[in-house]
């Protein structure tokens, strides 16, 4: 596993598709308190800038784009993305033993090079959405065989549901291990389109190394508010 920089207890998803919403949510944060996720709806729209931005108030960024494609080309992504000077990268494990080796490859072993994480399962997705794509064993199983072959290849950790956390710390041990769980909801919020959802207590009870915490913090109606009494929680 090769070394990284380090990662923040929090993440917080900055799905927005404009400039001026972007930059107000990044004004109403702290980056002593949390790292900022740009994931493809930001991306799509607003490009390296929004990585930048981020980057000058100095947020640590997790490039959410999770590559998937063949192996070469899966390189090249994030090669670029390492060149952005971001935190934290991800692929779908599902891309194979070679992407993953590939990606691994691609973004090097250097001790400011961005760590590389792998998607095991979306949180979104129950064992019936599987089984309609052809796994018929479960997520849990699921994620697990998924997590066993990110190791194999070499990556730092992986992106899992909360639920699965412990298991996780089990394959990626130690303070270089990795486990980033989305669908985390403070008690008491909305669900929205998630479905393995725990809080944010019980997702570091659980093992995870960052939680990546999106509309409970940014769409609150003081969103730095909001982040700091999660933070406070924890």
């Amino acid at each position: 596993m090769a070394r990284h920089r380090s990662q923040p207890r929090i993440y917080v998803a900055l799905d927005a598709a404009n400039e001026s919403r972007v930059r107000e949510l990044l004004a109403a944060l702290d980056p002593s308190l949390c790292g900022i996720k740009i994931g493809k709806e930001a991306f799509t729209v607003l490009g390296p800038r929004a990585v930048e931005w981020a980057r000058q108030l100095g947020f640590p960024v997790f490039l959410d784009l999770k590559f998937h494609d063949i192996p070469n080309t899966v390189a090249q992504a994030c090669r670029a993305a390492s060149d952005l000077d971001v935190a934290l990268v991800n692929v779908h494990a599902s891309g194979g033993r070679r992407m993953l080796e590939a990606a691994r490859e691609a973004i090097g072993a250097s001790e400011n090079a961005p760590a590389l994480i792998a998607v095991t399962v979306l949180t979104s997705m129950e064992d019936a959405d599987l089984a309609e794509i052809g796994v018929t064993d479960g997520a849990e199983v699921q994620v697990g065989r998924l997590a066993r072959l990110t190791a194999e290849a070499g990556l730092d950790g992986v992106v899992c549901s909360a639920r699965e956390a412990a298991s996780m710390r089990a394959i990626f041990p130690g303070e270089d291990g990795l486990v980033v769980t989305p669908g985390v909801r403070p008690a008491g919020s909305a669900r929205d389109d998630q479905r393995r959802v725990v809080t944010p207590t019980e997702a570091l009870a659980n093992g995870a190394t960052s939680l990546v915490i999106g509309r409970p913090i940014t769409a609150a109606a003081d969103p730095g508010r909001a982040l700091e009494t999660i933070v406070a929680g924890l």
